[in-house]
């Protein structure tokens, strides 16, 4: 019995081990894509932020930490802190905009959710260039914003809202805050009603039942809203490029320019690798909160 026994269970750890290569197998084009388009860049990008450029603007391979010693530079911290700034601005927003239009889908009936649904995805039907060019004849001197308030006497001229801070939010927003909602509607829909009657059977009125334990059940789709608004938003450089005008410079820009314009590819590589590095803290400082803020089984 002892041997059946072992055989059993050999048979069992080789069955085993021959089922686990075929899921293998299946992820090889995962783990090919993975490594010849996100970890050989990453390489790259760090091997290149070490190194220094001729009078050519040609990258020479060595070692210096001098890129990385420039980066700390006030004048390129103020550019990190702006872009902190415009991305966590849209955040807030995205937050304040999308959480009540996350939670009437959530709640809303099937018919309606579904057409609630397209309505959040049909900005993904067209570029986001199309969409912020949109903007642009929207906000300029001559746009139909400065029109309706000229037509109506609420301005004496045309306000100057392209190239603002205003501007450069209104364009994040407008663009991530899809990426909000969907989380966020996800968590809601997911939502346990008997909680919610318990806090009212309990005493609780609608705004503390709001507060007290809808947010914190929803929190988890809040955290990964924000995650994915809030870290594309940091490099983002078209929008920030084309509604701000230069005169706000973001990270994302200085990034560009150091690679085209300038040919400075290793302070380039240097910034990139700090971006990288601050999307790495912000990724563990959300996915604990989302972590801690689950319901535990």
């Amino acid at each position: 019995m002892a041997d059946a026994t072992w055989l059993d269970r050999g048979g069992t750890h080789a069955g085993s081990r021959r089922a686990g290569w075929p899921a293998w197998l299946l992820l090889a084009p995962l783990l090919v894509w993975l490594g010849l388009f996100v970890l050989l860049p990453t390489i790259l990008l760090v091997v290149t932020s070490f190194s220094h450029r001729d009078e050519l603007g040609r990258v020479v391979y060595s070692f210096t930490t001098e890129n990385y010693l420039r980066c700390f530079d006030p004048t390129w911290l103020s550019i990190f802190w702006n872009s902190i700034l415009y991305a966590l601005a849209a955040t807030v927003i995205c937050v304040i905009v999308g959480y009540p239009a996350a939670y009437t889908i959530g709640r809303a009936g099937p018919k309606s959710r579904r057409i609630l649904l397209t309505l959040v995805m049909i900005p993904f039907w067209t570029s986001f260039l199309i969409r912020t060019y949109a903007w642009i004849s929207i906000l300029s001197q001559e746009g139909l914003a400065n029109s309706l308030l000229l037509s109506a006497h609420i301005i004496p001229g045309p306000l100057s809202m392209m190239y603002t801070p205003f501007s450069i939010v209104l364009g994040l927003v407008y663009n991530y805050l899809p990426f909000m909602i969907l989380p966020i509607y996800t968590s809601v829909e997911k939502l346990d009603n008997s909680l919610v009657e318990a806090a009212y059977d309990l005493g609780a009125g609608p705004l503390r039942a709001f507060s007290r334990v809808i947010i914190p059940l929803t929190q988890p789709g809040i955290a990964a809203g924000a995650l994915l608004v809030f870290v594309p938003a940091i490099a983002m450089y078209a929008i920030t490029t084309l509604m701000g005008g230069g005169s706000n410079p973001t990270i994302g820009e200085v990034i560009q320019n150091q690679f085209t314009r300038a040919r400075n590819q290793p302070f380039g590589a240097a910034l990139g690798v700090l971006l990288m590095l601050l999307f790495l803290v912000c990724f563990l400082v959300l996915g604990r909160k989302k972590n801690s803020s689950a319901p535990s089984a």
